[in-house]
């Protein structure tokens, strides 16, 4: 009897050794960029998320100073950094090698005033200076080595809003299997277009060379349709709108639709900050800052593109920056700058819904980039 009792004690003790064991390999790592000079971060952090939603930190992976936003190369093995200056002044990019115990620094090659925002394609980097109002591109030998500048893309022209006194490039995006830029600039209430030229190793201007946004949007961010990728949704900052844009085969835009982030009933001060659209297509969130805090839920209408507004869901903590999708889909993390913490959402793949699941301290959050 004995040894059946030990025999069956030992197999459940297998079982629950193989199910922890399962639970940390579907464990999803993840870096955070921050700002250093406005609280206790000294660079970039990393952390899993379990499969249940839960938060473990893994600690500082790299000293650096204020990187803002981060990419990875689509290999996984070089972060590219962009580092914002204390005084608003010239910054960096930085580039690592991501090694298993952390981030290992590579090189780093200087950019134009405020660096906010970097993309990655085929070793191509692309730095969207706020200060600076342009968009500048370097490169990433096969060592992750950063080039010095190689083109720079300026933007000119003012808005109407008082923070759109001059250009103010906010973020840039390779469009879905182009060399094709689009360029979203906040304080000339455009985007602005281009295209990679490799042999040359530069940015030369499309026909059009910019296309506006209504008065006032202050767009910010954008995200591509994923099946349907003639569909644009520009975030606005300033008007707090998600704008649906549509690029037609002859390479002309029309605005399709605009829908505010907020409820109808606000009142408040808010600036929206990032979006971020589900791989099926179905469903789009974006994120409020400031007197709303929160992220809103939109179903995408699967013919027209339209959105609809499902719900909004406050992010337990104030400034939500940034936020990002996990790799399954299954969650939401959101980077809280202002009360330095991360929080997950468990997301409902049917409704598009959001419930609380964890939260963990992270010193003045800025990025979220999922690793696996």
């Amino acid at each position: 009897m004995k040894k059946i009792y030990n025999s069956i004690l030992g197999v459940l003790l297998t079982l629950i050794i193989f199910q922890m064991n399962a639970q940390e390999s579907t464990a999803h790592e993840f870096y955070v960029g921050t700002l250093t000079f406005e609280g206790d971060s000294k660079g970039i952090y990393k952390y899993t998320l379990d499969s249940n939603g839960k938060f473990k930190s893994l600690g500082l992976v790299a000293e650096t100073d204020s990187p803002s936003y981060l990419a990875l190369t689509e290999d996984k093995k070089i972060l590219v950094s962009a580092n914002m200056d204390k005084n608003w002044g010239n910054g960096k990019v930085t580039s690592f090698s991501v090694a298993d115990k952390g981030l290992v620094a590579i090189s780093e090659s200087q950019t134009d005033k405020i660096p906010c925002h970097v993309s990655i394609k085929n070793k191509y980097v692309l730095i969207s200076n706020y200060g600076g109002g342009n968009t500048e591109l370097f490169k990433l030998d096969a060592s992750g080595k950063l080039s010095e500048l190689l083109s720079k893309e300026q933007h000119e022209g003012t808005g109407t809003h008082e923070r759109q006194e001059a250009p103010h490039a906010h973020s840039a995006w390779f469009k879905p299997n182009s060399n094709e830029i689009v360029s979203v600039d906040l304080g000339t209430n455009h985007l602005w277009f281009s295209e990679l030229n490799e042999t040359k190793k530069a940015l030369e201007p499309s026909k059009p060379k910019n296309f506006a946004m209504a008065t006032g949007a202050g767009p910010r961010h954008l995200a591509f349709h994923p099946l349907k990728p003639q569909f644009i949704y520009v975030l606005n900052e300033l008007d707090n709108t998600v704008t649906l844009v549509e690029n037609n085969k002859s390479n002309s835009y029309k605005v399709l639709s605009s829908i505010s982030t907020l409820p109808k009933d606000f009142s408040g001060k808010n600036t929206a900050a990032d979006i971020h659209i589900s791989k099926d297509g179905k469903f789009l969130y974006t994120s409020n800052r400031g007197d709303n805090n929160s992220l809103a839920i939109f179903k995408i209408n699967e013919t027209t593109g339209i959105l609809s507004l499902v719900g909004i869901e406050p992010t337990k903590g104030e400034v939500p920056r940034n936020f990002a999708i996990s790799p399954t889909e299954d969650f939401i993390v959101v980077a809280n700058k202002k009360t330095n913490n991360l929080v997950s959402f468990k997301r409902d793949k049917v409704t598009g819904k959001l419930l609380f699941t964890d939260e963990i301290t992270a010193p003045t959050p800025t990025c979220v980039l999922f690793y696996n």
